[in-house]
């Protein structure tokens, strides 16, 4: 059976579609009729003239080579859009309800195709089967009908069948032992895969684990390599890529990926500049997890489509779109989202590149930016619950709950077992306060997911929120029967914390009556060893950036390292000043090698981290793109490293700019050396300002510093960096416990500083200390604190005193 056979019916269903919309009749469709058949096919999406011109736009640049300049697409062009994946022929031929009559010039009968088949395959050692299976041949390998991705030597079609019942054979085998397994995941969010990438749908609601070990499957691998065997003795290496291809492509579709992997590697060695074979090996590594490999195959992928022109046009957005995802398992987002927004601009219909690229947005913190990439998806496909889900999150992140609300309801009535949008949800009501609402978004979300111990600990807090103190601790012995993680004991101790019998709320009080917030002048501090309270609370707030990023494990001799290893050429920026500056992707990939040690998901915790907190600040004008020196200036002072080596490598990473290198090798100019330490202060203290500096000092000098003139600048309290020795005592200190000493505020242990009241004798931690709470027991007309950062020093301040105090007593004796 030849693939024309197959492809008849989608040719004659094409024809009609074309003579619907070709009103004039001359042959082609005019931007005016193709117009009406984009509208005609998605009726439920209302285009803008602007986004119906942008597709018209793209159909005739794509496909050029089928346009008559005066009359339009021709009926070859049209069938081509369908045959590369643009539209679903099946889908828009019943949308416009046309009606369908079989040709027998095109489509043989059923009894003739059978003795067709039949005959084909008498010479085969497996004859019976081969009749069977052939019959199904449209069914098992729809991709092959089309010219781009099938099958075009008839012995691969033989080589198809052929395999198709070795894999039939597998599968009965381990069903009747009982080794063959399946993983309903049909609930769950989508990964982002399109048709090509995940397995086929008659096979996407399972996911089947094959038993790799037996004889069966030895003997299943030893059979494919005699087909692969066929395959390479092909009269010529064009059908034997093809063979390969066509094999790799069916185990694919069975979800025998690894056995797909070596077909797809073979396929790549016969036709290196063909983009196919990179493409689909790109998608088995990627869902066999290796998502490093799967990058380097898309852009080889990416590679081949510009050496072949306009050919791989087709398939470039799809290209961009999968080595996005492939870069989000790695952890990678702000690369992933330039593959996105250009799968977007090739393609302004890929629903799914914007809400992916809406997604990796707001994974990297850019919310607003995310809302307009998600809002543009759900235009495109109104019914898209992934795309309404994170719209919620992302409406969420910025405060406009009510609408996140309304988004997150959307994705639950389009698809009422969606997880993540029932989870996000009992998020956003717990945040709201909303307890009892919160509680049965968890419950739904463990009809969907029994075994999910996060919803499972979610909803006893929930239970504790709405008063329901039973529920809640039954709940969480359920929880604990499905985990013993760390966060379950946090979750325990907090829960015991909240039990507590907390006294009456008292005005002034925060109203639970537990503690007082008392202004900044009534604290007082007994030495100048104690810190001060507002340098403490901005001291903390980096700490707590330190440990979030993991920066506080990057040495700096390892950002030196890269310093002096990367190679970047200099730019130009508006002003004429020569920098050297790279894509905040770029940067991305430096900061991968400084966190290596990260799993993804921690990584990209990290990145959104520093895009919020620091890329934001450098890259003020929104152009994407970073000062690298400034970067690794800024970087500098809250890696981990001695303090006088962190002053150095900032020094140096000015010196390693443009602006300076190109005056002297030993000092960095004055205005450069104020500009950073301005920078410095807006990204970690933004609280405190900086403008005045810059109106006192000015950013035009042009004289040259040297490194001790660089560390007095930074080191100055008011106007450079000086709270870098609060922030260092803490790195030192926070592991640091005070026996049995609890905060008489938040009762949790004391670690790392303690700060004691020298009247009322009470204790505080870092953090209740820095935010000006005392026990509302105890109120005073000031406050005086003593910092002891260690139980010794402690012990050793009261055995003075009882000294002084005993030598004061022995003098009053007669």
């Amino acid at each position: 059976m030849s693939s024309s056979i197959i492809r008849g019916g989608r040719a004659e269903k094409v024809k009609k579609i074309f003579e619907q919309f070709d009103i004039n009749g001359d042959g082609g469709l005019n931007r005016d009729e193709m117009s009406s058949l984009v509208v005609a096919v998605n009726p439920r999406v209302k285009f803008s003239e602007e986004q119906i011109n942008a597709i018209l736009d793209e159909v005739f640049k794509t496909y050029d080579e089928f346009i008559d300049d005066d009359k339009g697409l021709t009926y070859q062009g049209l069938l081509r859009t369908y045959d590369d994946g643009a539209g679903d022929v099946d889908r828009d031929f019943d949308a416009l309800r046309l009606q369908f009559t079989h040709d027998s010039s095109t489509i043989l009968p059923a009894a003739a195709a059978a003795n067709s088949m039949a005959s084909e395959a008498s010479s085969s050692s497996i004859v019976d089967e081969r009749i069977v299976e052939s019959q199904k041949k449209q069914r098992i390998a729809a991709w092959a009908a089309s010219p781009s991705h099938g099958i075009v030597y008839d012995d691969t079609w033989k080589l198809v069948d052929d395999l198709d019942i070795l894999i039939k054979r597998l599968k009965a085998k381990q069903v009747k032992d009982g080794r063959l397994k399946g993983d309903n995941s049909d609930v769950y969010s989508d990964a982002g895969w399109s048709r090509e990438l995940g397995p086929s749908a008659e096979l996407s609601d399972k996911r089947v684990i094959w038993e790799e070990s037996g004889h069966d499957y030895a003997t299943f691998v030893k059979e494919l390599g005699v087909l692969r065997g066929r395959a390479d003795g092909s009269r010529s290496r064009e059908e034997a890529f093809d063979g390969h291809m066509a094999i790799g492509r069916v185990l694919y579709e069975h979800q025998l990926f690894k056995e797909a992997l070596v077909s797809f590697k073979r396929a790549c060695e016969l036709q290196p500049t063909d983009i196919r074979p990179h493409f689909r090996l790109g998608n088995t590594y990627y869902v066999l997890g290796r998502h490093r490999e799967a990058k380097d195959e898309f852009l080889l992928a990416l590679e081949a489509a510009e050496l072949g022109g306009n050919q791989w046009a087709y398939l470039l957005p799809q290209i961009h779109v999968n080595l996005g995802i492939a870069l989000e398992g790695e952890g990678m987002v702000l690369g992933a989202c330039e593959h996105y927004r250009e799968a977007a601009i090739l393609c302004a219909t890929h629903f799914r590149a914007l809400k992916l690229l809406g997604s990796a947005l707001f994974g990297v913190g850019e919310y607003r930016a995310a809302e307009k990439a998600l809002e543009e998806a759900i235009f495109l496909k109104p019914d898209y619950a992934d795309a309404h889900c994170d719209l919620g999150s992302a409406l969420h992140a910025m405060g406009e709950d009510e609408r996140a609300i309304q988004e997150f309801q959307k994705a639950i009535d389009l698809k009422p077992g969606h997880v993540d949008a029932l989870y996000n949800l009992g998020g956003l009501y717990m945040d709201m306060g909303r307890y009892q609402r919160a509680s049965e978004m968890y419950t739904r979300v463990l009809a969907v997911w029994p075994n999910n111990w996060r919803a499972q600990l979610n909803k006893a807090v929930a239970l504790l929120g709405a008063g329901e103190t039973e529920e809640a601790r039954k709940t969480l012995k359920e929880a604990f029967k499905m985990t013993n993680r760390v966060e379950l004991h946090d979750a325990i101790a907090h829960m015991k914390h909240l039990q507590k019998k907390k006294p009456k709320a008292k005005a002034g009080t925060d109203g639970e009556g537990a503690f007082l917030v008392v202004e900044l002048s009534k604290f007082k501090r007994v030495g100048a060893r104690t810190t001060l309270r507002q340098e403490l609370a901005s001291a903390l707030e980096i700490r707590a950036f330190q440990r979030l990023t993991r920066l506080n494990n990057c040495n700096v001799d390892l950002l030196k390292k890269e310093m002096n290893e990367t190679e970047v050429p200099v730019s130009y920026s508006g002003s004429g000043v020569p920098e050297k500056s790279i894509r905040k992707a770029a940067l991305e990939e430096i900061l991968q090698r400084l966190l290596r040690s990260l799993k993804p998901e921690t990584f990209q915790g990290a990145v959104k981290a520093i895009n919020e907190r620091i890329l934001s600040v450098l890259d003020a004008p929104g152009s994407g793109r970073v000062d690298l020196g400034m970067f690794y200036a800024v970087l500098a002072p809250i890696c981990s490293g001695p303090p006088d080596k962190r002053k150095r490598t900032a020094f140096d990473a000015l010196l390693w700019r443009p602006v300076n290198a190109m005056e002297s090798s030993t000092q960095v100019r004055r205005g450069d050396a104020l500009t950073y330490i301005k920078l410095l202060r807006a990204v970690y203290i933004p609280s405190q300002g900086t403008s005045e500096m810059l109106e006192i000092h000015g950013e035009t000098d042009v004289s040259t510093i040297s490194f001790p003139e660089f560390v007095v600048m930074f080191d100055d309290p008011d106007w450079g960096f000086g709270i870098m020795t609060t922030m260092v005592k803490l790195e030192t200190k926070d592991r640091t416990r005070h026996g049995h000493h609890a905060c008489s505020v938040c009762r949790y242990p004391i670690i790392g500083s303690r700060f004691k009241e020298m009247k009322s004798h009470f204790s505080l931690c870092n953090q209740c200390y820095s935010e000006g709470k005392v026990p509302s027991a105890f109120k005073q007309e000031e406050y005086k604190f003593k910092e002891y950062g260690s139980e010794a020093e402690a012990m050793k301040d009261k055995c003075m005193f009882f000294s002084l105090h005993s030598k004061s007593s022995s003098e009053n004796d007669p």
